[in-house]
């Protein structure tokens, strides 16, 4: 008797009842109407999303301003409370329920591993805002100086003692979950947490340096979606099916512009581009530098004289903006293509509910992070002033070394010092007194080599003379001679 092959047989319960497996598209019906989802242009509903987004964000910008206004301290919060959010997202696309009912604790091992990243990095980022707050109380500058000096030490063994209740928790037959947890945590704190750290070092080289770029990138997602919105028919990228080309160049064209304007309009306040060296929360009152001090134009020979308008101020930090701007417009959004192809990956639509008509906040900080990445490399390499060692020279000195070793080291510097002038003001005696004496030394040549040629022309007078009152006598010769 022949039997037939039916393909690999179903799964069966412990009642001997068999389980057919689902397929994805029934297992994920959102999928299936995503991958079929059509331009936004032709969505029945659009305006009731447009409305549910203009509400949401309009709510989020007054909440933004409020958080601008308080300072750069609230900035940096409010950035540690969108990590942990977009981190709570992540975690919960591998979370499996069932799994971690036999792992007591294993959720907070994933956390564990964050706020050690979290210790790590700010602390690299703020140990000198930190001393320079706390230098007028001793006991705690001596606390502070201790835990800065042995940051990198504390760190590591907390890593590594994350690492061993990791290894003493595995349990048999959950090897490959909690090795690919693992794997994903550390991935969630490479890919998202370290770049959205760099935001924070943006905000205390001055609050315009985290607003530009960021105020770029909403302008470019909502001109896209309003260009699409009315505009879109030819898609930009399968990933994004309603992402569309009218909406790609039409957000490039708004961002530029709105890059060199708003750059002109915040360069103008001293709370946005004065940097903060501490923690503190006053007020700050600094020379901004000369990228926004304002330079003059003439538009006399380019416009019509009727013109109202004979000149024009530009800031220098505006050419500065249009390179912000071109990033924000053209590779940010690749962060957000990447997005999307990680949550069709994970059969998802967003990666959470947490902002209305948004999604949840990895949905809205997906380029926010390639640009803030972007702007810390940009800063850093063609903005910030690269002749002021001094500060970071004088941060090592007081992290790393005891106050013995700074009184030897002050002592040294000035012993150092003292003998360096002095080779100076030898080299300058050098400089000067030998080329005097060579001076010298050529006048006196030149005088007697003058005196030696008179010498010479009156010997050569004296013979002529002799010559001709031999041979014409005594009146030709007189004559002569007078």
């Amino acid at each position: 008797m022949i039997r037939k092959d039916h393909g690999p047989a179903s799964p069966s319960t412990p009642t001997g009842r068999v389980r057919h497996r689902k397929r994805s598209c029934e297992s994920f019906p959102d999928l299936r109407k995503l991958n079929e989802s059509h331009l936004l242009v032709d969505d029945d509903n659009k305006y009731r999303s447009l409305w549910i987004r203009a509400s949401s964000s309009f709510w989020m910008l007054i909440c933004t301003s409020f958080i601008l206004y308080m300072g750069h301290l609230y900035i940096c919060a409010t950035v540690i409370v969108i990590q942990i959010f977009m981190t709570a997202e992540l975690f919960s696309l591998r979370r499996r329920v069932n799994e971690e009912r036999h792992l007591p604790g294993f959720r907070l091992l994933n956390w564990h591993f964050f706020f050690t990243a979290m210790l790590y990095v700010y602390g690299r980022i703020l140990s000198q805002h930190l001393v320079k707050t706390v230098t007028s109380e001793k006991v705690f500058y001596k606390l502070v100086n201790g835990l800065i000096k042995y940051h990198m030490v504390i760190c590591y063994f907390l890593y590594i003692a994350g690492v061993i209740c990791f290894i003493l928790t595995l349990k048999k037959k959950m090897y490959k979950y909690q090795f690919g947890q693992y794997a994903w945590t550390h991935m969630i704190l490479i890919v998202v947490f370290m770049q959205s750290s760099f935001t924070v070092a943006n905000i205390f080289e001055g609050i315009f340096w985290f607003l530009l770029p960021a105020s770029l990138i909403a302008i470019n997602d909502v001109a896209a979606y309003l260009f699409g919105f009315f505009f879109g028919r030819t898609p930009l990228i399968k990933l994004s099916p309603k992402k569309t080309w009218e909406g790609f160049i039409g957000a490039s064209a708004a961002a530029m512009t709105s890059a060199f304007l708003l750059a002109n309009i915040l360069g103008r306040f001293q709370w946005l581009t004065c940097p903060r060296k501490d923690l503190s929360t006053g007020w700050l009152d600094c020379d901004s530098g000369p990228l926004f001090k304002p330079d003059y134009y003439s538009l006399s020979g380019w416009l019509p004289k009727w013109f109202p308008w004979k000149e024009i101020s530009v800031l220098p930090v505006q050419w500065h903006a249009l390179c912000l701007g071109l990033f924000a417009s053209i590779i940010a959004p690749f962060g957000g293509f990447f997005a999307s192809g990680f949550k069709r990956a994970f059969k998802i639509k967003d990666f959470g509910a947490s902002i209305p008509g948004h999604g949840g906040f990895t949905d809205r900080m997906d380029c926010q992070m390639v640009m803030a990445i972007f702007s810390y490399i940009y800063y850093q390499s063609f903005i910030a002033s690269q002749d002021n060692p001094v500060e970071m020279i004088l941060d090592q000195i007081v992290r790393h070394l005891s106050f013995e070793e700074q009184k030897t080291l002050y002592l040294r510097l000035g012993q150092a010092v003292n003998l360096k002038q002095l080779q100076t003001s030898k080299f300058s005696t050098q400089v000067f007194v030998i080329p005097s004496l060579c001076l010298s030394v050529f006048t006196i040549y030149r005088d007697w080599k003058i005196q030696s040629h008179e010498h010479s022309r009156f010997r050569s007078h004296n013979h002529v003379w002799r010559k001709e009152k031999q041979r014409f006598g005594c009146g030709i010769a007189d004559v002569y001679e007078d």
